[in-house]
């Protein structure tokens, strides 16, 4: 009898042992910027509404590596989530590719109206590439940020120019048209323009403020290259060890927390542009027939980045939407 008592009191303990999880996740962004206040308040409510047996760890500022280095880990099993931009979304799926669009896209609700449709694909995609997309944000739009003055096409190709490591596809697509492209992974950026390795870069104001990129680059292309969309994931053998109950849960805060982002993050960026401004950020007025010849530029390499840099399928889709974008609606109204 006493033995039956020990043993059931075992298997009482192990099973409520088992319940609690303790999610490591990593990202690029610093603490105190608002995608890490955001990752920190979510774990907050996801222990909270557990009762203590979901907890989030979080790994900040790319001490866990690069976006790449993210998802190996969680394949392997060393994290168990990442809160990454569309660079790294995109070795889970491809699809994720369809935000590397220059200047595609200029207003949110084109981007709004754009992820609407294809959000079935990108999430079903990443589903099958072994991960659970919790939610979808913008950190910004994407703006050259430059050591030297720039205006056209022209000037950027004298300029020294970050990329991803890793990805050699972007990389040999500007070499080939001409460009200086250097790969280097984010958490060495700030240290590679310290010492003048590069010299000009693509991200949000928001970002570079955060990182304190500002201090090497005096100069912003008054240009929306394009978006940086980002996504909280796991894997899905973190999620499937969670209860539906669990699941439902997580998913609820996620959409919660998400939403309000967007809706308090998405006017970010004219704060965050007066506030280097205050610091010698000179901000560089785009004229009319200078933003023509990035666009002839751009349109030239759709075939190049079809299939390329953007996989095939999600790039005939978003042209295909063009003409139904919102602000094309206005336009011809």
């Amino acid at each position: 009898m006493i033995k039956k008592i020990l043993i059931m009191s075992i298997l009482f303990f192990s099973l409520s042992f088992s319940k609690k999880i303790t999610i490591k996740m990593a990202t690029l962004a610093p603490e105190g910027t608002p995608w890490h206040t955001l990752l920190a308040e979510m774990g907050q409510r996801w222990e909270s509404e557990t009762n203590g047996d979901v907890r989030l760890r979080i790994y900040p500022g790319g001490v866990v590596g690069d976006e790449r280095d993210m998802i190996r880990k969680m394949r392997i099993g060393q994290i168990h989530g990442a809160a990454i931009s569309a660079e790294g979304l995109t070795e889970i799926n491809p699809q994720y590719s369809y935000s590397f669009l220059p200047l595609f896209f200029q207003n949110f609700d084109d981007i709004d109206f754009v992820r609407a449709e294809i959000n079935d694909d990108l999430l079903s995609g990443s589903m099958e590439g072994g991960f659970k997309v919790l939610a979808m944000v913008d950190i910004g739009w994407v703006y050259w940020f430059t050591k030297n003055k720039i205006s056209t096409p022209t000037d950027l190709k004298q300029q020294k120019i970050w990329t991803w490591a890793g990805d050699y596809k972007t990389a040999k697509m500007y070499s080939d048209l001409g460009f200086n492209a250097i790969p280097i992974s984010v958490p060495d950026v700030h240290a590679s323009l310290q010492t003048g390795l590069i010299n000009a870069y693509p991200f949000p104001p928001i970002f570079v403020l955060a990182n304190q990129y500002f201090a090497f680059s005096e100069y912003m292309l008054d240009m929306k290259w394009g978006i940086l969309t980002a996504a909280i994931v796991l894997d899905m053998k973190t999620w499937n060890r969670l209860s539906e109950e669990y699941q439902n849960i997580i998913i609820s805060i996620s959409n919660d927390i998400s939403s309000e982002y967007q809706n308090t993050h998405r006017k970010d960026e004219t704060s965050a542009i007066n506030a280097m401004k205050k610091y010698g950020l000179k901000v560089n007025a785009l004229k009319l027939e200078d933003r023509a010849e990035w666009e002839m530029l751009v349109e030239s390499i759709y075939p190049t980045l079809r299939g390329t840099l953007i996989d095939k399928g999600i790039f005939d889709k978003v042209i295909k939407l063009k003409k139904e974008l919102p602000s094309n609606k206005t336009n011809n109204q």
